[in-house]
């Protein structure tokens, strides 16, 4: 008979403390806590950690060498496991070539559907793929952009040539091409370009007939700027040096392809049409409406694609995408779209008695769309599969089966079972979820005053409409709206035209060596102090240099590199995992060697470490709610919340003068209870000067804001318009309107 559950014994991966835990198959079970109490330490770093080790096994060393590395987790035992499938908040990768249609293969469909039935012929599917010298645009090489030059950044009009009016490299006075201008005879080397006419400006810069015109001297080779920049930056071998690099990236930008205008393929492939319409106008239209019109294609030949590529949208379209198009580039997703994407392939899938594991699906979510998904984890569970999701939403919760709440506290002071039973269970229990989900919610409070304000004029990005829309200077405005209304895109406008610190979904460096301290800039005001005190150079104090274990390199591990088995990581015997050298660890300040400043948490260097430059960066990180982080702790071992404050903590510490700051969804990976704490560290930031902008759907940080702009009414092209804005208290008519007073303070 099969195991009906999915049993855990003793799980210590992280800070979890030898957790015993069975997990019902076939069922939604959710995972809650704070913000690093080990959620996604028994989720995904021991559960779907195991499942994919143990799959990969089955696999010869040859294949396995080739697959996804699973780490395996410190565990007793685990059993009743099966094939695991990750659904994680992680950005989709690639590049310009990878596209909504690629990523989740309706591309491939649509290809097929041409080849078959498109008028004319033009030939199999591959001559439909901009990824395929067969298809692809040649002018383009498929991207649907081309590289120019920037022509507008390459003068400046109130220079004259001897002063430097030529930016590019080389240009300047006393530069290896300054001769070959400064000496035509057309052009006055001591006035600036600003005084000159038109047609002298013109023949400067593109030679050719313009100059001939000019004559006064001007040579018949007479090269222009323009040209002599694409024949030295852009007409070159492939492998260009940095410093080339760094030239082109300054003086170019992406146009849209003159032959294809953007549908990156060939012209007799641009031409083939179904039903009346070309791949590229297909590939414009949104998935929404796209799959309104595929069942208009009827010849019985091509019904299994027909079906195929139908099926493939309606699940996209069932997820909240169907505002998307397939030509959108996957780097341009956020991180909950992202996600949402990766889960179309697995919607039709006839796999049963599958282990799906999902990170916070309803990121990026308006609390209206917040059903759709929930009924995606249904269906999954329906089908015969086991489903566990790491969620801090009250609606994801409230449809689990079973729900798990790891903690009581974060980081040392968590990793322990405090709960499991039913959500209804879960409210009447005596923990930190149910505590915030019992909790009188906030009134929206007294709205600060403005001082000030950025206006953006004119947006037309993606499916803005044309928006001038005032941003008030000096307090917390939220934008708000369904997924796609152009949140997004507002933000990145105001950032465009005003400039601006983006705190996105990003994750920070999360390499061996980067921990809190160094990425906030910590680190280094630590080692001044141990210097300072012990009389001897900063660079002792560092793993990365004097200072550090020259067996390990300064990492306190050793790493063996075993080919298609599980690299081996152990403590290296020379410093025995303290990372430094017996010398640099024989200094001390108050007692502690530099070694162990890395063991104290942050709140623990506050009171230890007397050095009021070191108190104030460190306070930062404990405004953040992140005082129980340990000073050395890597970074890849921090939640995607963990993440998000520390950068937040960062720009705490360094920000002079009032800034802008636009934060997108900073409640991504936030219990219920650290949304507060995050509130405080914006009113932080308000309260030094600085304006802070924030585009998110969590209903709290909405009923705080000073100002609100609701954008919509739909995603897509049935949004970009501003429906509202004003004091968070007068908003009506709007689905955020419906949110909130559908869960208002009781």
């Amino acid at each position: 008979m099969a195991q009906r559950s999915i049993r855990i014994r003793g799980a210590r991966t992280h800070n979890l403390k030898s957790v015993d835990l069975d997990v019902p198959r076939g069922r939604v079970t959710v995972f809650v806590g704070l913000s690093g109490s080990g959620k996604s330490s028994l989720v995904f770093d021991t559960v779907a950690a195991e499942a994919g080790h143990q799959l990969n096994e089955t696999f010869p060393p040859f294949t396995r060498n080739r697959l996804p590395r699973w780490r395996r987790p410190e565990a007793d035992r685990i059993d009743g496991l099966s094939p695991v499938v990750v659904i994680d908040q992680r950005r989709l990768g690639g590049n310009a070539r990878s596209t909504v249609g690629t990523a989740t293969d309706a591309w491939t469909y649509l290809r097929l559907l041409f080849s078959r039935v498109g008028r004319p012929y033009v030939g199999e599917s591959n001559h439909f793929s901009f990824n395929d010298p067969a298809g692809m645009c040649p002018t383009c090489a498929g991207l649907g952009e081309v590289v120019v030059s920037a022509v507008e950044r390459f003068l400046d009009p109130d220079r004259s040539l001897k002063d430097g009016a030529i930016l590019l490299p080389g240009f300047g006075d006393g530069g290896y091409w300054y001769d070959r201008y400064a000496s035509v005879g057309g052009f006055d080397a001591d006035t600036p370009l600003r005084d000159w006419t038109a047609q002298q400006r013109e023949a400067l810069l593109y030679g050719g007939e313009r100059a001939a015109r000019l004559g006064g001297g001007v040579p018949k080779d007479y090269e222009g700027v323009v040209e002599r920049f694409e024949r030295i930056y852009l007409r070159t071998p492939d492998h260009l040096s940095d410093r080339k690099r760094e030239v082109i990236a300054r003086f170019t930008r992406s146009d849209g392809c003159p032959d294809c205008r953007g549908d990156r393929l060939k012209p007799e492939s641009r031409s083939a049409t179904v039903r009346g319409r070309t791949i590229g106008e297909l590939a414009r239209m949104e998935i929404g409406e796209l799959a309104d019109w595929v069942p208009g294609v009827t010849e019985p030949a091509v019904a299994p694609v027909v079906a195929a590529l139908r099926a493939r949208l309606d699940a996209m379209v069932t997820i909240g995408l169907g505002y998307l198009h397939l030509g959108r580039v996957t780097t341009t997703l956020s991180g909950g779209e992202s996600q949402r994407v990766k889960t179309v392939k697995h919607l039709g899938s006839s796999l049963i008695e599958m282990l799906y594991v999902f990170d916070e699906p309803t990121v990026g979510l308006h609390p209206a769309d917040v059903e759709a998904m929930t009924t995606l984890l249904r269906r999954l569970r329906d089908k015969g599969n086991t489903v566990l999701v790491v969620e801090h939403d009250p609606a994801v919760m409230a449809v689990a089966d079973r729900v798990v709440e790891i903690g009581p506290g974060a980081g040392d002071r968590g990793g322990e079972l405090v709960f499991q039973g039913t959500f209804a269970g879960l409210r009447r229990a005596a923990t930190p979820t149910a505590a915030a989900l019992s909790r009188p919610r906030p009134e929206p409070a007294a709205p600060r005053t403005a001082r000030g304000r950025h206006t953006v004029t004119g947006a037309t990005r993606n499916n803005l409409r044309n928006l001038t829309v005032d941003i008030p200077a000096g307090v917390l405005t939220v934008l708000t709206g369904v997924a796609g209304s152009g949140k997004s895109s507002l933000a990145a406008e105001l950032l465009a035209q005003h400039g601006g610190v983006s705190v996105d979904q990003r994750p920070v460096s999360a390499g061996r060596r980067s921990t809190p301290v160094t990425y906030t800039g910590v680190a280094a005001a630590i080692r001044r102090l141990f210097a300072r005190r012990n009389g001897v150079p900063a660079a002792l104090f560092s793993p990365n240099s004097a200072g550090g274990c020259p067996d390990c390199g300064g990492l306190g591990v050793r790493y063996t590199d075993l080919a298609f088995l599980d690299g081996q990581e152990t403590t290296c015997d020379g410093c025995r995992g303290r990372r430094f050298t017996a010398e640099a660890l024989r200094h001390r300040v108050d007692g502690l060697s530099i070694a162990d400043v890395d063991d104290l948490t942050v709140t623990e260097a506050l009171h230890r470490l007397g050095d009021a430059t070191i108190a104030a960066a460190l306070g930062h990180l404990d405004e953040a709610g992140l005082g129980y982080l340990r000073l050395g702790q890597p970074l890849s071992t921090l939640s995607g919340g963990e993440c998000q404050r520390v950068k937040i903590a960062r720009e705490l510490r360094v920000a002079a003068g009032p800034t802008l700051y636009v934060l997108d969804e900073p409640t991504t990976g936030l219990h219920l209870r650290d949304v507060d704490t995050l509130l405080e560290v914006l009113g932080a930031l308000i309260d030094r000067g600085h304006t802070v902008v924030v585009v998110e759907h969590h209903l709290d940080v909405i009923r705080r804001a000073d100002w609100l702009i609701d954008l919509g009414p739909g995603p897509g092209r049935r949004g970009g318009r501003i429906l509202y804005q004003g004091p968070v208290a007068d908003i009506t008519g709007t689905a955020t309107a419906r949110a909130l007073r559908e869960a208002a303070p009781a």
